[in-house]
């Protein structure tokens, strides 16, 4: 997994956060986790599980991916942020106004 960049609105908000995750991670929502914890500066084992959100979508994403020509997207709401996930990898992290 790794960060690519960062699109900020006015300030400091953060508007946008892009990742790249390994597609042949054996658990890819545990990656989804560290990202959020790593942007709200926290440990990802004080976060809820994810299973509870999305259950094992982004694993079957990735393990049995549809056809590329698809471009299938996962589009969920994990603690306060709305994730964007394409089955190439390829994320984006929105912090929601007021969410948490």
């Amino acid at each position: 997994m790794s960060e690519q960049s960062s699109e900020h609105g006015d300030g400091e908000e953060m508007a946008a956060t892009h990742w790249e995750f390994d597609v042949d991670q054996e658990d890819p929502a545990i990656d989804v986790v560290a990202v959020v914890a790593e942007l709200e500066g926290k440990d990802g084992i004080d976060l809820p599980p994810i299973y509870n959100t999305i259950d094992h979508l982004i694993e079957k994403l990735f393990s049995e991916p549809p056809a590329a020509e698809s471009q299938a997207v996962i589009q969920f709401s994990y603690e306060g942020y709305r994730i964007n996930l394409n089955q190439d990898g390829q994320a984006t992290f929105m912090k929601i106004a007021g969410g948490e």
